[in-house]
């Protein structure tokens, strides 16, 4: 009996020897090179895995930059957009540090509401709901914290109402702009100067009954505004940042005060 086991574990033991050697050939001939950029490039990545370029993390975009093609300047939070360039033999040059805005101005003490909405859990239900929730305007912030539920950066907060933007930790990786149903959230470079803090395009008239803090389209900045950095489109004011020298005249002729400053928005 003791002889059979004996046996046994020895065809089991040349076996498993037999095996291994044949997985070791086989995974040494089948083998896929590794291409050594694609570990630089991930190394360049903010590591947050936020998603915020549109791939499932890092490593998924860092492996889409090396053997798809992808464009090399989708990580925000990194800004390396010129070192991942020279990573794959690319001329690039990064782009402007950006941050978060939220284009609206309408916190509880500003806006009036059409009625009382008690289920707070997502904007976007909210969003499904008549008038796009409880506030008048229908194109303001919900103020249920949807954006902020998803920041991996813990970069906003609900004051009043109103979704604020942490500027200290925000890295840009545009989670909160793809989850914010009424798309009031946008990348702008963190250099601003001015800002329109609204994104109604409603009437004059029913912008106020709305909100006491929306922009109600009368074009006086655009007017005030010698760089033609200002239009007017749908009744809303927007500023272009490659145009603005920062004067400030326009935020000193809005009677709305709905132009603010870029640094403290």
């Amino acid at each position: 009996m003791l002889i059979q086991i004996l046996s046994a574990a020895a065809v089991i033991g040349v076996i498993s020897v037999i095996i291994g050697v044949v997985l070791g050939v086989m995974s040494e001939k089948f083998k896929v090179e590794a291409d050594p950029r694609e570990h630089q490039v991930r190394e360049l990545l903010a590591g947050s895995n936020c998603g915020g370029c549109g791939y499932a993390g890092c490593d998924a975009y860092a492996h889409a930059v090396v053997f798809e093609g992808a464009d090399p300047g989708l990580c925000a939070p990194s800004n390396n957009k010129s070192k991942i360039g020279k990573v794959m033999g690319l001329d690039l040059e990064d782009g402007p540090k950006l941050v978060a805005f939220v284009k609206c101005s309408g916190n509880c003490h500003n806006t009036n509401d059409n009625y009382i909405y008690s289920d707070g859990r997502d904007c976007r239900i909210a969003y499904l709901a008549p008038g796009h929730g409880a506030k008048k305007c229908v194109y303001g912030c919900c103020g249920l914290g949807t954006c902020a539920q998803n920041c991996p950066y813990d970069a906003i907060r609900i004051v009043d109402g109103l979704a604020k933007i942490d500027r200290t930790k925000c890295h840009a990786c545009g989670m909160c702009v793809s989850v914010c149903p009424n798309h009031l959230i946008e990348l702008i470079p963190e250099s601003a100067d001015y800002i329109v803090a609204c994104s109604s395009r409603s009437k004059g008239k029913d912008v106020k009954a709305a909100c006491s803090a929306g922009c109600i389209g009368c074009g006086l900045c655009a007017r005030t505004c010698e760089n033609g950095a200002i239009t007017v489109e749908n009744n809303l004011a927007k500023i272009d940042q490659s145009k603005c020298i920062g004067c400030g005249k326009c935020a000193e002729k809005c009677p709305c005060k709905v132009i603010t400053v870029g640094h403290k928005a």
